[in-house]
């Protein structure tokens, strides 16, 4: 795996997993259930990865979606690729909704609806990666 998945906790973070790209839970959470869908790629540009892995994009975000929908509801969704720090192609996923969202002991409002996402507001998981890791598994599992 490259330096960008490492960065974001794998293994000990992953929640689905494809050919070519990994879904992670997002350690630090702007709005429940918010993930990094990330190349296994060493690729630094969304062009550079090999047309499979744009292919296969498609049933990644298709599961996303699905699972998200089911776990949070969400009104929208972002998909953010901001390859500044760290640089591997990966995408922030942030499930967008009005109010807040709960799910294992955790409540996280989407402070920067209906705008852009509020990333300085974001709630940081501590001993709440499992728990919500796996919490999220579920949902994909039934894509």
């Amino acid at each position: 795996m490259n330096a960008t998945i490492d960065k974001f906790g794998y293994p000990a973070t992953l929640v689905a997993e494809f050919d070519h790209w990994l879904v992670l839970l997002r350690p630090v959470q702007p709005t429940l259930g918010s993930l990094v869908l990330a190349a296994k790629s060493d690729a630094t540009a969304f062009g550079a990865l090999p047309a499979d892995a744009h292919a296969e994009l498609k049933q990644a975000t298709a599961a996303i979606e699905s699972a998200l929908s089911r776990a949070v509801d969400y009104a929208k969704i972002n998909y953010l690729m901001l390859m500044m720090v760290d640089p591997h192609v990966h995408f922030h996923v942030i499930p967008r909704y009005e109010g807040e969202r709960s799910a294992v002991g955790l409540t996280i409002a989407d402070t920067g609806w209906p705008s852009q996402p509020d990333l300085a507001k974001a709630v940081k998981l501590d001993s709440d990666v499992d728990s919500l890791r796996d919490w999220l598994k579920g949902y994909f599992a039934a894509c």
